[in-house]
């Protein structure tokens, strides 16, 4: 049985691939370093984004472990041009995995990369845990391909931070929202 926990990065000033956390996010990563402290990790794994890595850093620092990033786990681009309708085509897009808008990725193939960095987690020789740091587009598209019941309305509820507890017992996890 391994266990990964999957954390969308702390609040952050923008969306932008080198966008730092706000005051509040700082103050927000250090909670979840307080709260990851016992949870036995021996392996983190980030999004190269900046608000991703600083979300990880004070619990990394402090538990003596590098911090692995992985492209896979990068926010993903929904359109290369910005549409004051982004809402609803992020909607839509959840409604079809197919879909993708000019210069974006689709649902599926967001998804796919996404479970391509677990799967890679979940084959380390870890002895304990994972911490799995990422964005709450992608983490909402990872635990759909779980759990077909997470979608849209599920995505706009997530916090910054969230953190998902992945229980797998096989290749199909016990999900838990571990995050209040």
């Amino acid at each position: 049985m391994k266990t990964i926990y999957l954390i969308r990065h702390c609040q952050a000033e923008g969306q932008e691939r080198e966008a730092k956390l706000t005051e509040s996010g700082e103050s927000q990563a250090r909670e979840l370093e307080a709260f990851l402290k016992n949870k036995q990790i021996d392996h983190i794994v980030s999004s190269p984004f900046e608000r991703a890595v600083s979300t990880i850093r004070p619990f990394s620092e402090e538990a003596g472990i590098d911090v692995q990033t992985d492209e896979r786990l990068s926010e993903r681009v929904l359109s290369s041009a910005p549409h004051a309708d982004w809402l609803d085509m992020l909607e839509k897009s959840f409604s079809d995995p197919s879909l993708a808008f000019e210069g974006g990725e689709s649902g599926a193939e967001a998804g796919q990369r996404g479970i391509e960095a677990i799967n890679e987690v979940l084959e380390k020789n870890c002895e304990k845990n994972a911490a799995v740091v990422t964005h709450g587009n992608l983490m909402a598209l990872i635990l759909k391909h779980y759990d077909e019941s997470y979608g849209f309305d599920q995505w706009k509820a997530l916090s910054n931070p969230d953190v998902f507890e992945l229980t797998f017992k096989g290749t199909t996890p016990e999900i838990k929202r571990v995050w209040e």
